[in-house]
């Protein structure tokens, strides 16, 4: 089996959009980023993406429960609706009861045992042959449930389900190799070696909807490393879900290493703290739900035979802010693609923005402007620029903040401000002008197409960039718009508790993985940095060896001499 897999990854698999990954071996394995198709009209992979998006539309796939190789439904049944059009059911699934929870854990566990003792390249060459698999003929049918379940454009599918995915497993590969290289220092009379591992124990992976990359990265990262997962998906991202773990069974990953359980919230995350096998979580969502995950936990501490770790990304208040020497048109283009960009549904998005007095008539004109010809409907259209927020109470949410704004006499609403249910949950791409710097909008997150502007005077930036740090409570990611080098090295250091991810001259959201690793602090989360080589440390138990070649022959030192 490891020969075949060790031939897997010399060849180089073709794909009719382009050649993927080659490496002569894994020795010298070296990671590149999954190129991002255009889709542009005609195209082959648009073609083949339409017909992927005929099959999923007018039927609803059945998504079971998996738990080792038992495929399980129970009478606990839910629906995942497409949001653009919430009476058309894309999924049904069903919830897995505290029995079918344990269950899932003590088949992973079973289950670790082989698969922590393959070496780490064949574990590896699994995740090499996921990626190209989700390179070609698995990747229009990912891109395409992602579309219909979560309401993303064709460019937002491709960019998430496909590119970032795929690289996530390859440089993920990368860096465990690169770990895994480490030799420590050996004398003629001694031997040490450094054995990376896995935990003892199971990873809960808790994923959000808005990434389909991001529940194919949680359940497995620390897989990679000889770990196994137990994975709850999202309600609402179910079947691009459960299409990436049929990718990662058909890669060769054994039963048991990954479990798919989708489950109440909840009760799932009852089950996993109080097990004693509890090795960690591996989360993004809500604060709400990481702090009463964390005190889960720590009620539960005395039970466990290891100290669980929690990695936790929780979402950010992220911000824009211009200085007067800034390229407008960067603004302009960079805070469109940054607040409303899959209708605001980011962890990155720019939901609050600060821009001088002086420059501000211009870039408010242009901002509404360039709102005023974005398309907001259905991802089945092409020309679409967003679509609808994911479900009734995102849009309850949204809509809340915005019944807030327009009732505020510190907050006008300069442009869009609607909202429309009836079909699907559309929320209009909105811009809020305040003049009040420390309203609650401008400190709590909305997670939707709303941005906020503070039009700040002039002079006073540097008193701005005090506020935009202390303001919110989260720390993900900001960007500063300035042409002027000194006025960015003095944002850079007052802002440098702010953001995990900093731009200059960029917009908030759009990190790349092995290029710009992501993740925040504060209340943004723990700040592992998905995307980077300290990631996969999460999940590692080092093992030092020292292996002696001489006898021990005395008890005594020297200073016990005389």
């Amino acid at each position: 089996m490891l020969q075949v897999l060790r031939t897997l990854s010399r060849i180089q698999l073709k794909s009719r959009y382009g050649a993927v990954r080659h490496s002569s071996s894994l020795k010298d394995y070296v990671a590149v980023n999954e190129p991002i198709l255009s889709y542009a009209p005609g195209s082959q992979e648009r073609q083949d993406l339409e017909a992927s998006l005929q099959k999923y539309l007018g039927v609803v796939a059945e998504v079971p429960i998996v738990i080792g190789d038992e495929e399980i439904h129970t009478k606990d049944v839910h629906y995942q609706v497409m949001p653009f059009d919430h009476q058309c059911k894309l999924a049904k699934f069903s919830y897995a009861n505290k029995e079918l929870i344990d269950k899932a854990i003590r088949v992973s566990l079973d289950a670790q045992a082989e698969w922590q003792r393959r070496p780490l390249e064949e574990r590896c060459a699994v995740y090499l042959k996921a990626a190209d698999l989700l390179s070609s003929q698995s990747r229009m049918d990912i891109v395409a449930t992602t579309m219909l379940g979560q309401g993303k454009t064709i460019v937002q599918a491709e960019v998430d389900a496909a590119a970032e995915l795929i690289d996530f497993y390859r440089f993920d590969v990368q860096f465990a190799l690169d770990h895994n290289n480490y030799k420590p220092i050996s004398t003629d009379s001694v031997t040490n070696h450094f054995k990376l591992r896995g935990m003892e124990g199971f990873w809960a992976a808790i994923s959000p909807f808005n990434f389909t990359a991001i529940g194919g990265h949680l359940s497995a990262a620390p897989t990679i490393v000889g770990n196994v997962s137990v994975w709850k998906p999202s309600d609402t991202a179910m079947l691009a879900s459960y299409k990436v773990y049929q990718l990662l069974r058909a890669a060769g990953l054994p039963a048991g290493v990954i479990n798919f359980v989708p489950a109440d919230g909840p009760t799932f995350g009852d089950v996993v703290t109080k097990s004693p096998d509890l090795a960690g979580v591996n989360f993004t969502g809500s604060v709400a739900t990481f702090r009463k995950l964390w005190k889960l936990v720590a009620d539960n501490l005395d039970n466990y035979k290891t100290f669980p770790r929690l990695v936790g990304e929780c979402g950010g208040k992220n911000f824009h802010f211009v200085h007067n020497s800034a390229d407008i048109e960067s603004v302009i283009n960079g805070t469109v693609l940054g607040a409303f960009e899959f209708s605001g549904q980011k962890c990155s998005a720019c939901s609050r923005m600060y821009i001088p007095q002086s420059i501000w008539p211009e870039i408010k004109d242009k901002l509404i402007n360039a709102l005023n010809k974005l398309k907001v409907g259905s991802p089945l259209d092409g020309k679409t620029f967003t679509s609808a927020v994911i479900d009734d109470k995102a849009f309850d949410r949204i809509k809340n903040f915005l019944d807030y704004a327009k009732a505020s006499d510190d907050l006008t609403v300069i442009a869009g401000g609607t909202c429309d249910n009836s079909k699907g949950y559309f929320v209009e791409p909105t811009i809020i002008e305040t003049t009040n710097s420390q309203d609650k909008i401008m400190q709590e997150e909305i997670f939707g197409p709303v941005l906020t502007v503070y039009p700040y005077p002039d002079e006073q930036y540097k008193e701005t960039l005090e506020l935009v740090n202390k303001t919110s409570p989260f720390g993900l990611t900001g960007s500063v718009f300035s042409q002027d080098k000194s006025v960015i090295e003095e944002a850079s250091d007052i802002l440098i508790n702010s953001t995990g991810n900093f731009y200059i001259n960029d917009k908030s959201t759009g990190s790349v993985v092995g290029q710009q690793p992501f993740g925040g602090s504060r209340l943004s989360g723990t700040n592992d940095k998905s995307g980077g080589p300290n990631y996969l440390l999460k999940f590692c138990s080092p093992q030092s060896i020292k292996e002696t070649h001489t006898p021990l022959t005395n008890i005594n030192y020297p200073s016990m001499q005389g």
